[in-house]
């Protein structure tokens, strides 16, 4: 395993890819409301992406159609946006997005509730969400990279909910994945131990039921085996000797 660390001009070129991927996501996260296709929303993510200069590092990766990953209800990622797939009231629908900038990669996901949402719709997207804050407690260095993924997995599991295993976090950097590979649930070793300058895409995915998942025909969406409902955050941070920096969130608002 080769985790790569980022020098200071790397960092800098980071930070400026993920807070462009930050306004993306508010602006969309803004956009959405009932009545809405999906592929609605992925043509304002690329209009988005591309008016920065930057270029969607979804598209065409390994063949994946589109600039956003929509994936709605029961649908964990990597959903494809369509004309057809229109949104309703009470629908939750996870964005996952990232873009290229001057040769560096960022990756962010939020799932959001459409309209008013069912309890259990908010506690779910409130839990997977605390999650990822639950995990980056032990994203700095010094500490093993399990610890996050121990972290991430108990907390979601004190609630029930089943943690995907078929689908992991990824370092990211010049490619969008890179090593090391970051699991959302305990492992039995305790990982690489983190250094000051790696950068890891950390994403909880957590069901509401079981953690088992398919894929459907269309090779890329992947939903809960059960058919419950399925929720996505994720970030892109930076490891330094102290707190780690969330480069993904914005610090302007």
């Amino acid at each position: 395993m080769s985790v790569t660390i980022k020098s200071q001009k790397e960092i800098e070129l980071m930070r400026e890819s993920c807070r462009l991927l930050s306004i993306v996501h508010d602006e969309l996260g803004k956009s959405l409301k009932p009545g809405m296709s999906t592929f609605e929303i992925d043509q304002l993510g690329e209009d988005m992406i591309r008016s920065f200069g930057c270029i969607p590092n979804f598209k065409n990766y390994h063949g994946y159609p589109a600039s956003v990953c929509v994936s709605v209800n029961d649908e964990v990622v990597h959903g494809i946006p369509s004309k057809k797939r229109i949104l309703q009231e009470g629908d939750i629908v996870s964005l996952d997005a990232g873009l290229i900038y001057k040769g560096y990669h960022s990756d962010a996901a939020r799932t959001h509730g459409i309209g008013t949402v069912s309890p259990e719709a908010r506690q779910l997207m409130d839990v997977t969400k605390q999650c990822f804050f639950e995990g980056i407690k032990y994203a700095k260095a010094g500490c093993h990279l399990y610890e996050i993924s121990a972290a991430i997995g108990a907390y979601a599991e004190s609630f029930g909910y089943g943690v995907v295993r078929d689908l992991v976090g990824h370092g990211i950097g010049t490619e969008l994945h890179e090593d090391p590979q970051i699991p959302n649930f305990a492992q039995k070793k305790r990982g690489i131990k983190l250094q000051a300058g790696m950068t890891l895409a950390i994403e909880p995915m957590i069901n509401a039921g079981t953690y088992e998942v398919v894929w459907l025909d269309d090779d890329w969406t992947v939903v809960t085996e059960d058919g419950s409902l399925s929720a996505h955050y994720e970030n892109t941070v930076l490891i330094t000797d102290g707190e780690p920096e969330i480069l993904t969130l914005r610090r302007d608002v």
